[in-house]
């Protein structure tokens, strides 16, 4: 069996492996990263941005969000659920680290709400060309794996870990397996374990979630997040966390916010398939409420109806809610998109000229839509007796042309997995740390409780890179206190 060694054992090179690795390495520990895919960065090469609060960026432009009270908007949130230790250390840490990848050479456009009422809290990465976006932050993951070559970093590529070693009950390193098959031993002071979640794994989704991938569930599935990691570091001695996702919501197999729903998004009519209105519209700019809404319906999915008056009405004056995402809506993009699917997607899309025709095409029971349509329809007129639903986006739905998009549970990845406290430790059950075990990232983002927390967004890459700058310098020490 080949023979390794290094102070710090980080087990994947995502965003939480590489933030460990890079800060153990400039705190002058020797360092391998053992990363199962044939190049760094895991999903932050398909990611925006990061959270943070007081960084220097901030400060220029005026944002005047404090640590505290986004840590206070985080515990409200959250209703207290979760680790309020870690969610200050990570809070109080995060414009620091958006001041430290900037020092390192990654570049942010302007701090960015995810939809009004949010904070500015979401510093989108600047690619080398382009606007911010999907796969923007993918320059980060190149400049903070070379800043890690550059301190000496080992970065074995194809080398997935296989079990973590344990003696006297204290973590020593892992088994891990090259490309070709061998066996290797990986010995070190402290391992990291930063795999990315378990998004890729049904069994564990069903399990955290009770849904059923494909059926009631349509998340990203990124190849290789299997929940490696967390069964590793439980079968160490960590306690499990809850298992849950970061939820949204979106047409089943579109791929997330396709132009063709957006006209979908503004706070109009939504029905399940008895015909019923179930939530406040107005608040669909909050994924994880509407979801939470979607997830009590029958079949776990829902309709969005409006008419062409209202499909016309968006793209001559614009929409009426908006994300960072849909801020910038190309109705050429949009229009081609619903006619296609229109064509080749009726079981997402469909238009009618009557209320029996929609109800037909849908499935929607055409009693209880042609009941809810005559009382949307009333109170468009006079008020939202059920809802109270703010008149701006109260407008009738009387055709000639009605059009409805299907929307079902979406998720960006997964949440949860491995407990760890403020240091990122693993613990165990009893909150003890099992020695020289650390986790960071998604393996263990157990702070949004039930609901992610799209008010303060860029959390997912935002703790990723936190927990691991915390999960290095925490293990840096350990060694220095335990082993030197």
């Amino acid at each position: 069996m080949k023979q390794m060694e290094a102070d710090v054992v980080v087990v994947a090179g995502g965003v939480a492996g590489l933030a460990a690795a890079i800060t153990a390495a400039e705190k002058g520990a020797s360092v391998i990263i053992l990363e199962k895919a044939n190049t760094t960065g895991g999903t932050g090469n398909m990611a925006m941005g990061i959270f943070g609060v007081e960084s220097r960026l901030q400060a220029k432009m005026l944002v005047g969000l404090t640590p505290k009270q986004a840590f206070d908007k985080f515990m409200e949130y959250t209703h207290w659920q979760v680790d309020a230790k870690l969610v200050k250390e990570y809070v109080y840490k995060s414009g620091d680290t958006i001041n430290w990848l900037e020092d390192m050479g990654v570049k942010f456009t302007i701090p960015s709400k995810y939809f009004p009422g949010s904070e500015a809290t979401w510093h989108l990465v600047k690619p080398k060309t382009g606007d911010p976006g999907v796969r923007g932050a993918a320059i980060m993951m190149t400049i903070m794996t070379e800043r890690a070559q550059e301190l000496g970093v080992e970065i074995c590529l194809e080398t997935p870990v296989k079990k973590i070693i344990k003696e006297d009950g204290v973590v020593v390193g892992v088994i891990a397996e090259d490309a070709s098959g061998e066996e290797i031993e990986v010995k070190g002071g402290a391992v990291i374990v930063a795999t990315g979640g378990f998004g890729d794994n049904p069994e564990m989704i069903n399990e955290g979630t009770g849904l059923v991938w494909g059926e009631d569930l349509f998340s990203y599935r990124i190849p290789g997040l299997a929940g490696e990691g967390i069964n590793m570091a439980c079968e160490a001695g960590a306690a499990q966390t809850p298992l849950t996702m970061e939820f949204c919501y979106f047409s089943p197999d579109t791929g997330g916010y396709a132009p063709l729903e957006i006209p979908f998004r503004q706070g109009d009519l939504l029905v399940n398939y008895n015909g019923d209105r179930f939530m406040n519209e107005e608040v669909m700019e909050n994924p994880p409420f509407v979801c939470n809404a979607i997830k009590r319906q029958p079949k776990k999915l829902v309709w969005s109806i409006i008419d062409e008056n209202i499909k016309n009405h968006y793209e001559k004056n614009g929409l009426d809610l908006t994300n960072v995402v849909t801020a910038y809506a190309d109705f050429d993009l949009v229009n081609k998109e619903i006619d296609e699917a229109l064509e080749n997607r009726p079981d997402i899309m469909v238009c009618a000229n009557s209320i029996e025709e929609l109800a037909e095409k849908t499935g929607i029971d055409v009693d209880g839509l042609k009941k809810t349509l005559a009382e949307y329809n009333h109170a468009c007129e006079t008020r939202d007796e059920l809802f109270e639903k703010n008149w701006k986006y109260l407008k009738p739905i009387k055709g000639p042309k009605y059009y409805a998009c299907k929307f079902g549970l979406m998720a960006y990845g997964s949440l949860g997995g491995v407990r760890i406290n403020h240091k990122a430790e693993a613990v165990d059950n009893e909150s003890n740390p099992v020695p020289g075990l650390y986790a960071a990232g998604i393996d263990a983002n157990s702070i949004c409780g039930n609901d992610y927390i799209f008010i303060l967004p860029g959390n997912s890459m935002g703790f990723a890179v936190n927990s691991g700058r915390i999960a290095g310098e925490n293990a840096v020490e350990y060694i220095q206190e335990n082993l030197v």
